[in-house]
């Protein structure tokens, strides 16, 4: 069988918390690569808070983080890694001027977290480690250098406010998206520019691995993932995904994140001969 690049989405995809991830798992993705088959990660998160599966899987290929922003290789100094930032002027901007619909907002740089207020509720969102260093207060008081990303976490009901000013105001050189949430948390809003997706992350790593489009898949779950997905020659939907999403991929499967939808797959597409549950 053709040897396949794999980029897979943490998120709702191969992760269903923050850092749940079964030996099992691990032991097959090495299985896996054992066969040839390159595995690459591309998420929304920095790497701070993906390099634990980076490491569990043993991988030596590029990561992708900040859904783009920022592509690295661990393993590999010689790489030519790509990071991609917004202009701080536009994150104090849209801050400032939606205030009145901000219940909190972080912007980072790298591992540096910039932080609005304290608010345990959504520590689950910051992925603080060892290596993270907060500062508090208004953005336009500690924010100093270009950042990777920005997330609101708007007001009940609010998030579409935001974007709404971020798409009048902007005109496409900043980009907004308001994450497909219930409950607390359903106006959060992911501030990016046009210049990076996961879709042209996929593309500059799959040329510098030497893989072609007809040998590339793609895995995940949410509408940050359509870029991929039109990158590759295979994308995998698991249940549950964004509708957008689902439009887009030539498979959809009838598992998610919970149950093993990912290794499911890959053991039954690759014929890897595992037994799951």
């Amino acid at each position: 069988m053709d040897k396949y690049l794999i980029a897979i989405d943490l998120d709702g995809t191969l992760l269903y918390d923050f850092d749940s991830l079964d030996e099992s798992v691990c032991l097959f993705m090495q299985k896996l690569q054992k066969l040839g088959h390159k595995i690459v990660i591309a998420t929304g998160r920095p790497l701070r808070s993906s390099r634990f599966v980076y490491d569990r899987f043993l991988l030596d290929t590029p990561i992708i983080n900040y859904n783009g922003g920022l592509i690295t290789n661990p393993k590999d100094p010689s790489f030519p890694p790509l990071n991609f930032t917004i202009k701080k002027e536009y994150i104090i901007d849209i801050f400032e001027n939606n205030v009145q619909y901000i219940r909190n907002a972080f912007s980072e740089i790298k591992d540096n977290i910039y932080l609005f207020r304290e608010e345990h509720a959504i520590d689950p969102l910051l992925h603080v480690t060892r290596e993270s260093e907060i500062f508090l207060g208004h953005l336009k008081d500690t924010l100093k250098e270009d950042p990777n990303g920005f997330i609101i976490i708007g007001k009940q009901g609010c998030g579409y406010a935001i974007e709404d000013y971020v798409n009048a105001k902007y005109q496409g050189k900043v980009l907004a998206r308001v994450w497909d949430l219930k409950g607390e948390f359903d106006s959060i809003v992911e501030i990016f520019t046009p210049e990076f997706n996961k879709g042209k992350a996929l593309e500059y790593v799959s040329r510098f691995l030497g893989f072609p489009k007809s040998r590339i898949m793609a895995i995940g779950d949410g509408h940050n993932d359509i870029d991929m997905f039109e990158k590759a020659a295979i994308g995998v939907a698991i249940k549950g995904s964004h509708p957008d999403l689902l439009k887009v991929a030539t498979k959809i499967l009838p598992f998610d994140s919970t149950e093993n939808a990912v290794i499911r797959f890959l053991n039954d597409y690759f014929d890897v001969g595992e037994t799951f549950q």
